[in-house]
């Protein structure tokens, strides 16, 4: 097995029997265990390590940028160094989730172009949409069915084969690359319309005087419903992303509930901002620790992360923001322009705290410490506001009513959220 990346110091972790990603459980082991019995190498030539194999596996990003338009040039460009080494009979598969149509109409003549092969003939090219959860990876290849389509039927068949000769879990063959590629974006889009959902009820809710995540908690012990946590936004590379691949080849008719479910999400910043302003009588002049800058909890990325949103939202307010991440190094955060906090056993002096991110080391932090704290906000409501009990701050969230910690009540479950 050969695995490919442009960055010379990935590569030469791996060929160490070492993973370059630091918050995978189990990745550092299977890496080294792999290489220390020859399984295992790394390259930065890609058509080399192409023309020595039968299956190439292809999971290069596919980034957009802020507006969320598609930049191919790193996928293009990854696409013609495999092409360069193509040789007959090669099964290539794309793993990047993509636009509907993408494998057929954009891949494969890229391949042929570069190759000189013929997909069907002497190429075959199948969509494989990696479907697996940052944190539990191999638990996800484990558990779920791997969704396989072609360009055409021998290349779905060879792509099922290769997968049920490495997975244990199911592999599921589709109709097509295009059935196989929106399998993907169905997904992720229903998960952003559900989350809009939930948020919309919940801020329904709070104005009504209910507490939305107690409802929800209720509703979700009928098994029809799977309400999600509300929250103050998603980040990530999918969630924001992938439905926007669905709106930007769809006509302003089509798809009126992915628009809005984005618009929704989206918004949700400038709700909690306005929430904070009120509680704290104003942000102008105030202090704000946002703790956690990834865009999930326990992953060291910033894709997209609602924080990047969140802190502008609030300088604009006029409050003054510090900030705590422990999986970054300082330096990974200097584009944020935001004082960092190196160190919560003596926390600063703060008008209120957002949770943005709830990395495992908050689980246990202690809230007494922290002098002059006036307002917490939970933006994944992740606390359980009864544990805030003796401490002489509002708890807030999107779910929550605005109580103080004396009046809070226990959390119970609600389906999570990215």
């Amino acid at each position: 097995m050969i695995g490919v990346d442009v960055n010379p110091e990935v590569v030469s972790t791996v060929n160490a029997g070492r993973s370059h990603v630091r918050e995978e459980a189990g990745l550092d082991e299977r890496v080294a265990e792999t290489v220390a019995a020859g399984r295992l190498r790394a390259t930065t030539d890609t058509g080399a390590a192409v023309k020595a194999s039968q299956v190439v596996v292809v999971i290069v990003p596919l980034h957009v940028d802020e507006q969320a338009r598609v930049d191919f040039h790193n996928l293009d460009a990854a696409t013609s160094s495999v092409a360069k080494g193509l040789q007959p009979e090669t099964l290539v598969i794309f793993e990047t989730t993509l636009p509907v149509g993408t494998t057929r109409g954009r891949l494969l003549p890229a391949l042929e172009k570069g190759s000189g092969l013929k997909g069907g003939r002497d190429l075959f090219l199948a969509f494989s949409p990696e479907r697996v959860y940052s944190g539990r990876i191999f638990q996800d290849l484990a558990r779920y069915p791997k969704i396989v389509g072609g360009v055409d039927d021998a290349s779905t068949e060879r792509a099922v084969a290769f997968y049920r000769s490495v997975l244990e879990s199911e592999v599921r063959p589709v109709a097509n690359a295009e059935t196989a590629e929106f399998t993907k974006l169905a997904e992720t889009s229903y998960r952003d319309v559900n989350i809009a959902l939930a948020n919309e009820l919940a801020l329904y809710a709070r104005r009504r005087g209910v507490d939305a995540t107690q409802a929800f908690a209720a509703a979700n012990t009928q098994p029809f419903s799977n309400l999600h946590r509300p929250s103050m936004g998603v980040g990530g590379h999918c969630i924001p992303i992938y439905p926007q691949f669905v709106i930007a080849d769809s006509a302003p008719e089509e798809v009126p509930m992915l628009r809005l479910g984005r618009k929704t999400n989206d918004g949700m910043v400038k709700v909690a901002v306005d929430q904070l302003d009120e509680a704290l009588g104003g942000l102008k002049g105030k202090t704000v620790l946002v703790l956690g800058l990834s865009y999930r909890e326990n992953v060291k990325e910033l894709a997209f992360s609602v924080a990047l949103r969140l802190i502008p939202a609030l300088q604009r307010a006029g409050a003054r923001i510090i900030a705590h991440d422990p999986l970054f190094e300082p330096s990974e955060l200097d584009s944020l322009g935001v004082e960092l906090v190196p160190d919560l056993s003596q926390p600063p002096k703060v008008d209120a705290v957002v949770i943005q991110a709830f990395h495992r080391e908050y689980e246990d932090l202690d809230w007494s410490k922290f002098s002059g704290l006036r307002v917490i906000f939970d933006g994944r409501g992740k606390l359980h506001p009864d544990e805030l009990n003796g401490i002489n701050a509002r708890y807030l969230s999107i779910a929550a009513l605005d109580r103080g910690a004396s009046g809070a009540v226990t959390r119970e479950k609600v389906s999570e959220t990215r």
